[in-house]
């Protein structure tokens, strides 16, 4: 449901438009230094900004609610709650009836018998990204030597997609893209054959993301135009190291080494300014529909830290499920 993880174990709560959004990560070992000010790099890299981004701003500064004491965690469930300010839910209040194409609108209504909370989709919101990208900063503090990093490749299937995302923004459109993540220094045996394998836990976390269409790994969907001979990986000595990468650092489920590669597809945002087609839920007749608020015309833009910290969180429950990390890290006085 909202929570993944067998160690470092996630759960993830709030609403786009409620007091907040927050997570509680239980399993993160002892004595992992850790302060407010942690959290700025990355959760200003999921900021909005430019052509593509939402107008809404948010300070997005969390709060250590538990499992910290004396700028160090305590072994104890960390709880991080990232408060909503700049929240307006007046484009909403005759959405409640016109479920937005493309949106969670209509199944949540469904699912949860019309009790859901709409305003901003609720907690189908992107707004959940920022405590997981929190928590990814949890993750990476206790990867060390793991050096995980993703970028935008492509906007709309542009390379170069600045001015692309502002045509789009002003013909009240949006567009998708594609992020690639590498992480390098990941060891070889992490994996767990045969239902939580490398590939299919990474994927679980980040199909949990609105939005996310498709993620391959290595060469990924190209693999099937390709011979074996063009698809294996020749090795090149004992430790396991490749000529080639088409596996994306995976072999059965296991990650064998090499880097980490991934690839992820999101589609265009569904909320856009231009004129659409939905039912209106009181008379049940077709009707046109124009969706106000404030959007991103790409949320591609915003999503590299996001994958980034999916990544981390996934790893660092493999390590310790593993035995690579220990539940206590060692004292400040040694």
């Amino acid at each position: 449901m909202n929570s993944c993880g067998r160690i470092f174990r996630l759960h993830i709560l709030g609403e786009s438009h409620g007091p907040g959004v927050g997570v509680v990560i239980d399993g993160c070992p002892a004595g992992l230094p850790l302060g407010p000010d942690d959290f700025a790099a990355d959760l200003e890299r999921r900021r909005p900004r430019g052509a593509g981004g939402t107008p809404r701003r948010e300070t997005d500064r969390p709060r250590l609610l538990s499992g910290w004491w004396r700028g160090h965690t305590t072994g104890a469930p960390l709880a991080l709650w990232i408060d909503n300010g700049d929240v307006d839910s007046s484009a909403y209040d005759e959405l409640e009836h016109l479920p937005r194409p493309g949106h969670a609108d209509l199944v949540a209504r469904r699912k949860y018998g019309g009790f859901n909370d709409p305003r901003g989709g609720g907690h189908f919101s992107g707004r959940l990204t920022a405590p997981l990208v929190a928590a990814g900063v949890v993750a990476k503090k206790l990867l060390a030597g793991v050096d995980i990093t993703a970028r935008v490749l492509e906007v709309g299937g542009e390379r170069d997609f600045t001015e692309a995302v502002a045509r789009a923004r002003e013909e009240g459109d949006s567009l998708g893209g594609l992020v690639e993540c590498v992480a390098r220094g990941v060891p070889a045996g992490l994996g767990e054959p045969f239902f939580d394998s490398l590939e299919s836990l990474l994927a679980h976390l980040l199909f949990s993301l609105g939005g996310v269409r498709g993620v391959e790994f290595g060469t990924g969907f190209a693999s099937a135009h390709l011979r074996g001979s063009e698809c294996n990986d020749p090795l090149v000595d004992t430790a396991g190291r490749t000529a080639s990468n088409h596996a994306g650092g995976i072999n059965g489920g296991i990650s064998n080494g090499n880097p980490l590669v991934l690839r992820v597809a999101f589609k265009p945002p569904s909320s856009i300014a231009r004129e659409q087609h939905t039912v209106d839920l009181r008379s049940g007749e077709i009707t046109t529909l124009k969706v106000g608020g404030r959007h991103d015309a790409c949320i591609a833009l915003r999503a590299p830290v996001i994958v980034e910290a999916c990544c981390a969180c996934v790893l660092v429950d493999l390590m310790l499920l593993a035995g690579r990390l220990p539940p206590v890290l060692p004292r400040r006085d040694g």
